[in-house]
C-alpha cells in the first residue's frame, strides 16, 4: 500500500494517458475525506494549462512552476525557448515547503522524459524526495507492456508505485477486458474516459467512487 502523506509524484506509462484527471481525482477523493491537498505541475508544455484543469475539477490549490511555448519534452522545449532549465531541488523544495498533508506532483509526459537541468525525470524527483509514485495507465493493447517496463523502472530505484487506468473507455472491448484482469502492480482504480468534462460538483462527488486509497 503506497501512503498518500506527504509528497506523491503522478507520472504516466506516456502522454496522454489521463495524468491531470486522475490527479484531480485523487485529490477530490482526499478532499472529500478532510486531508488537505496541494497540486504542483512541475512543468506545462504548449497550451494546455494542467493546474488550471486539476483545480476547476477538484478544488485543490494547483499551480505549475514552469511554462514553454512548445507542446515538447519539458527538458527540449526550455532548450528551444532559450530558457532556464528547471533545477530538481527547486522542485523538490517547492514540495517541502507546502504545508497540505498530501503534496501531489504532476510531471509531464511519460515517467523517463527529462525534465530539466541536467536531464532528471519525474523519477529522479521521486527518489529526492522519497516519495510513492500513482502511475497512470492506458486501458488497450500495449498497456501491459508499458505499465511493466515503467513500474521496474520505479522499482530498480526503490520507489513503491501504484496504478490507476487513466481512461477507461464507455464501450471497453476485449483487450481492455483482458487487461484489468492481468495489468502488473498493485491498482488503484480508474476513472471514466470524459471524466475530465463533468461539471466540477459532480466530478468531486463521483471521484470517490472510482478511486481506493487505501489500498495499493
Amino acid at each position: 500500500m503506497i501512503a498518500f502523506e506527504g509528497p506523491v509524484v503522478v507520472t504516466g506509462t506516456d502522454t496522454g494517458v489521463g495524468k491531470t484527471v486522475t490527479t484531480a481525482a485523487i485529490a477530490a477523493h482526499l478532499m472529500a475525506r478532510g486531508t488537505t491537498v496541494e497540486v504542483i505541475k512541475v512543468a506545462q508544455t504548449g497550451d494546455d494549462d494542467d493546474a488550471a484543469t486539476v483545480h476547476r475539477l477538484s478544488g485543490a490549490p494547483a499551480r505549475c512552476l514552469v511554462r514553454y511555448p512548445d507542446p515538447l519534452a519539458p527538458f527540449t522545449a526550455a532548450r528551444r525557448a532559450e530558457a532556464p532549465l528547471l533545477k530538481l531541488r527547486e522542485v523538490a523544495d517547492a514540495a517541502l515547503e507546502c504545508t497540505a498533508d498530501v503534496v501531489l506532483l504532476e510531471g509531464a509526459g511519460g515517467l523517463l522524459v527529462q525534465i530539466g537541468e541536467g536531464g532528471w525525470t519525474v523519477r529522479d524527483l521521486a527518489v529526492e524526495l522519497g516519495c510513492p509514485a500513482v502511475v497512470v495507465a492506458r486501458a488497450g493493447l500495449g498497456t501491459l507492456n508499458h505499465t511493466t517496463l515503467t513500474l521496474e523502472a520505479l522499482a530498480r530505484r526503490g520507489v513503491e508505485a501504484a496504478v490507476v487506468i487513466g481512461a477507461w473507455p464507455h464501450h471497453p472491448g476485449l483487450a481492455e477486458f483482458e487487461n484489468i484482469k492481468d495489468l502488473p502492480g498493485d491498482r488503484l482504480g480508474w476513472i471514466p474516459d470524459g471524466a475530465g468534462d463533468l461539471a466540477p460538483e459532480v466530478f468531486r462527488l463521483t471521484a470517490t467512487e472510482w478511486l481506493d486509497l487505501d489500498r495499493g
